[in-house]
Formats: C-alpha cells, structure tokens, sequence
C-alpha cells in the first residue's frame, strides 16, 4: 500500500481530492496525482529525470476527470434487435451484460482484484466492492480466480489469451474516474443497474469509439472474418480482438457482419 506521506506539492490547496456525496471533486493537482503514481509503482520504468515512457505511460500524467456527479437513475435496459437498448444513450448497444461478460471469461480473473487508486488515494478491496453487484453475476465463478485475483491468467479468459493495459496506463491517460476507480467495466456494471452521473457521455463515446458502428476493434474483426472469408463466430479469427470487444459487453454478430460486408 501507498505510503500516507506526500511531497509538499507546489499549491498546498490541491493537496488532496475532495470527496463529497457525489463523487470526487475537482481539487486534485498534476504535482499530488504525479506523486502517488510514483508512490504506488505505477512508473516502475520510469528512468530518473525522464519526462516520457515507451509504451502507454503517460508523464506527465493526465489528469481523471473529476467533479463527476451521480445523477437520477436512467430506467432498466431492454433487448432490441439483440443488442441493451437504453433510452437515454440510444447510441449505446452493448450486446453483453455485465454478468455474460463475467460468467464468459474474462480479465484474466483479476478486474475486481484488491487496488491502491491513485485517482481516489485509497485502497479498494474487491470482494467489497463486487457486494454493490448482483450475486447472480458471480454464480459459478471463483472469486479467488476468476474474479478478484491478483494474478492475470489467460486460461481465465473465454479466448484463451492476453489482453488489456494496467490499471497505471489507464490512471496517467486520464481514464480513470474516482467514481468507477477500476475503470470502463465497472462504470458499466453500474451503468447497467441504474446509476447515472455526469461521466456517461465519456464512457459511451470510449465504446462507441471501439465497438460501436464505426468502431475501431468492432472494424478491425469484421475485416478480418472478411478477409478469411470466415464466419462472424469463427473463434480462430483474432482472439485477442474478440477478447477486447468481450471486455467492453460486446461481441461480433451475424447481422453485424453483414452490414459490414454491405458498407
């Protein structure tokens, strides 16, 4: 666990984040968030006096959104066409829920594993925060391995492969919200159940940008069933892309590959 010690940061006013019945506020500075990244091994490659990291690592980082609100709850979703229809995101059409994504197979075991946030600065206790959740969403499953382990294992997974950033690339890109600190899946479950806040239009864009109509890994498994002139089922065909799209609620369909073909 990250040290309760923090450097002195530049403004002592933005020392912390200012948590209220909403949410977290908006008080937390580049220099503190820098701070508990280092603290907590989110750089562990970062070299001394450097300014950028090969690969995802973003330092300086970018900051979480913050301020998010929760708002009124949205009403329960419906199946339309076969995909969740939600009437205030009608853009938004997962086809997974978030208790398919779990029950398939998926994060290596590990999404709801015990962290150390550096958006919230606290520590999150997993099989505490999947009480929040349905039991039924975890029916059959291992906890210990199949959902809050601290090892990634593919095996785990429906595809049998390796997917997926560390929770340090998604804290210094900016896409960790102190709401949902494990990230879009959690947002997700969430979403799902009811809750909404003022962070649900970026976490809609974030899957339209990727499994949506015009999405890029949506796209990129399509042409690939294309291009092999194989089934939308054929599991052969990119496991790590099916695995990703499965980690964001959706999978590739028959009439989705059509439309595909037809574009």
């Amino acid at each position: 666990m990250a040290s309760s010690k923090r450097s002195a940061p530049q403004n002592p006013s933005k020392a912390k984040v200012a948590r209220s019945d909403h949410g977290y506020g908006d008080d937390l500075s580049e220099t503190v968030y820098r701070q508990r990244l280092l603290e907590q091994g989110k750089y562990c490659d970062l070299k001394p006096g450097s300014r950028s990291l090969d690969g995802c690592l973003k330092d300086p980082p970018a900051l979480p959104p913050l301020a998010i609100i929760r708002e009124k709850s949205g009403r329960d979703p419906r199946l339309d066409a076969g995909s969740l229809y939600f009437a205030d995101f009608p853009e938004f059409r997962p086809n997974l829920t978030p208790k398919e994504v779990l029950l398939r197979g998926s994060f290596g075991g590990t999404y709801f594993r015990d962290i150390v946030s550096a958006v919230t600065g606290e520590r999150h206790v997993g099989k505490e925060v999947i009480q929040q959740f349905p039991a039924d969403w975890f029916a059959g499953l291992d906890l210990d391995t199949q959902v809050v382990s601290s090892v990634y294992d593919k095996n785990v997974n429906r595809f049998k492969v390796a997917c997926g950033g560390s929770l340090g690339q998604w804290e210094t890109s900016g896409w960790i919200a102190g709401i949902d600190p494990y990230g879009w899946f959690q947002w997700y479950c969430h979403f799902y159940l009811g809750r909404r806040s003022t962070d649900d239009e970026r976490q809609v864009s974030r899957w339209l940008r990727g499994q949506g109509s015009k999405g890029r890994w949506r796209l990129q498994l399509a042409k690939k069933c294309v291009d092999s002139h194989a089934r939308h089922d054929d599991v052969r065909i990119s496991p790590v892309i099916r695995q990703t799209c499965q980690h964001w609620a959706y999978e590739l369909t028959a009439a989705d590959l059509a439309a595909y073909e037809c574009s």
